[in-house]
């Protein structure tokens, strides 16, 4: 047992960094979670400021546009995540019918491009794309006779923009992960239900899509714990005040509250709500994924 430990010294000296890292920039700045109980003051400092118990909670739950917050980080987030389970699947689906390689590869090259974008770039590219004015798709429209649309300033239309982008962006990389299940379909069973006389839509129907189906129900029960996370660099980077009503969600109102109001307590209050609830959906996504699709991580 010696010898192995001295042996794995090398690996562990590699893990250094990783664990520094971890330690510095996730559970040291989970000591400012004590600011939720607190009315902090950043020149008392967490030791000086004064403990106010859940007055901080209850002063988020009686802000007039709190539920509204939650609703639209609901909204947003499970649209996403619906989203982001259909469209990986269905195009992987339809990408395991072509049957040259270099075609199959190269589509897959494009659709996977996206996912490398960061959203400050593409936030700046999809602002001039849908300008009313200049961009490519009130051209459209005004060649048509219609009346140009603001999409990241209509309060209908900017979730319904922020859900397609988010889908479009990471779809690519939904697609490998079925892809890579479908390899492991085994080609027999495509041979005999061909004798059979089943066709490409039978054999997709009653082979692939059962063969995907663990993979489908894990990866959708793990979607479970970022439920709240409805995407802040996105919205962050295309929202605007006319569009709070239906495009504000859990992090960006942080942000707001905490940086630009300066209500530094309040703020950590929501992130800590946001942060249990989170742990409490992760853990449950996990005991779905052994129990559904016999998935456990220890």
């Amino acid at each position: 047992m010696k010898g192995r430990s001295r042996r794995n010294i090398p690996l562990y000296i590699m893990l250094l960094p990783g664990v520094a890292y971890l330690i510095v920039f996730f559970y040291t700045p989970m000591l400012g979670s004590v600011m939720a109980f607190q009315d902090y003051s950043p020149w008392s400092g967490f030791l000086n400021s004064p403990w106010v118990g859940f007055d901080n909670f209850t002063f988020i739950a009686k802000l007039p546009g709190t539920a509204q917050v939650i609703r639209n980080t609901l909204t947003i987030a499970i649209a996403k995540m619906i989203g982001g389970l259909i469209v990986p699947v269905v195009f992987a689906l339809l990408l395991n019918e072509i049957r040259r390689n270099s075609v199959k590869r190269v589509f897959q090259t494009i659709v996977y491009i996206p996912n490398f974008l960061s959203w400050i770039i593409l936030a700046g590219i999809f602002r001039d794309i849908l300008s009313p004015s200049d961009g490519a798709i009130g051209k459209i429209f005004q060649a048509f006779g219609l009346e140009p649309i603001f999409f990241l300033a209509d309060k209908f239309w900017f979730p319904v923009i922020m859900v397609v982008l988010d889908i479009w962006k990471g779809f690519g990389f939904g697609t490998i992960i079925y892809l890579a299940a479908l390899t492991s379909i085994n080609p027999e069973l495509y041979e005999s239900a061909m004798i059979d006389g089943a066709g490409r839509w039978k054999q997709t129907l009653h082979i692939t899509l059962p063969g995907i189906t663990p993979i489908i129900v894990l990866m959708s029960v793990l979607s479970l714990g970022g439920i709240l996370n409805a995407g802040f660099d996105q919205i962050f980077n295309m929202y605007n005040p006319i569009v709070y009503a239906t495009g504000d969600v859990l992090d960006t109102f942080v942000f707001r509250l905490g940086l630009e109001q300066r209500k530094y307590s309040p703020a950590a209050a929501v992130g800590l709500f946001k942060s249990v609830v989170s742990l409490i959906l992760v853990s449950f996504s996990y005991f779905l994924a052994d129990k559904l699709a016999n998935y456990r991580i220890f």
